[in-house]
């Protein structure tokens, strides 16, 4: 990757005339580069990262790369294509947010909470796991409705986007009974009913949510035929087409039982965590749950509400999680 920078110096120096000594370094020089691209995508419109072109006179890093003699190395396609999708995702409609206390996004109101504590673990554990395996598109389940599934979706998208630069998007699966929007205090916009079926972009119902620095894809309309939606050809290509521009898919889907809704996610999905409630949960429905579920791609399983333990005050204070 040196030699990815060595390239970028080369070019900033001709850009300011000779002086090297005002050169930015390391991550400043690669915001800059990527600066100038999103520039240049704000003239011409946004393009798939797939279709994307360049030249070398706009300051393209494939191209100063190609002009320094080191086009071969694997690294600059990959750097290109990092600020190329960035550019793309800034170009999206952004929707302002406000979320209450009552919507439990601990994540983004209560960040110093034990609940926002355990949901970052939770992030750190799925981080382990693609050690291991391939793991982008998580799907959040659970047995019956009530148990929090929707605000672990919410909450685990905005903590795996708040611990690193990756990008994250939150689909809204449910399209019965779709909560996500609600809870970050936005009016319901056009998703994946209108995708479906009035032929939309790609990426013509995806939305950024200003500060909560994820995105998300709604649910939609409420349709009268969700599972016949579901099943459509046009909504598999799309989350494979997705996988291009997001680091992490997390997929807020309905209740295992007694919908079919939920088996079709799970054949798009790497991984799938159930989520179950302390004193709602019963234990003959979770086996029910459990027999439902894709068992080489089940994570593990999420108990909400339960009471956190008193660490002798050193931490936390005991207190209800979400």
């Amino acid at each position: 990757m040196s030699r990815i920078f060595d390239a970028l110096q080369r070019q900033e120096t001709e850009r300011s005339g000779g002086d090297s000594t005002a050169l930015p370094q390391g991550p400043d020089l690669l915001r800059r580069t990527e600066r100038r691209v999103v520039s240049r995508w704000d003239a011409d419109g946004p393009r798939p990262a797939s279709q994307a072109t360049t030249s070398a006179k706009d300051g393209s890093l494939i191209d100063i790369a190609e002009a320094a003699g080191v086009a071969p190395e694997p690294g600059i396609a990959e750097v290109r294509s990092l600020i190329e999708r960035s550019a793309v995702l800034e170009k999206l409609p952004m929707l302002q947010i406000s979320p209450t206390a009552q919507s439990r996004l601990v994540c983004l109101t209560d960040r110093e909470s034990p609940t926002a504590e355990a949901i970052r673990l939770l992030g750190v554990r799925l981080r382990d796991i693609r050690h291991s395996r391939p793991l982008k598109k998580v799907l959040i389940t659970s047995t019956i409705p009530q148990e929090g599934k929707s605000t672990i979706s919410a909450n685990l998208a905005c903590a795996l986007a708040q611990s690193t630069d990756e990008k994250v998007l939150l689909v809204e699966g449910d399209l019965r009974r779709p909560s996500l929007l609600r809870m970050f205090g936005v009016d319901g916009v056009p998703g994946i009913t209108e995708y479906i079926q009035e032929e939309g972009s790609q990426l013509s119902d995806v939305y950024g949510l200003d500060d909560a620095g994820i995105w998300i894809l709604p649910a939609g309309e409420t349709a009268g035929n969700p599972l016949e939606l579901l099943q459509s050809q046009r909504l598999q290509v799309l989350m494979q087409q997705l996988t291009a521009y997001f680091d992490w898919i997390i997929i807020d889907s309905p209740p295992v039982l007694p919908l079919a809704d939920t088996s079709i996610w799970m054949r798009m999905a790497d991984g799938i965590l159930l989520v179950t409630r302390q004193g709602t949960t019963e234990k003959h429905e979770l086996q029910k749950g459990l027999e439902a579920l894709y068992p080489n791609k089940l994570l593990g399983a999420v108990l909400n509400g339960a009471i956190a333990s008193t660490y002798s005050g050193y931490y936390y204070q005991s207190r209800s999680s979400s």
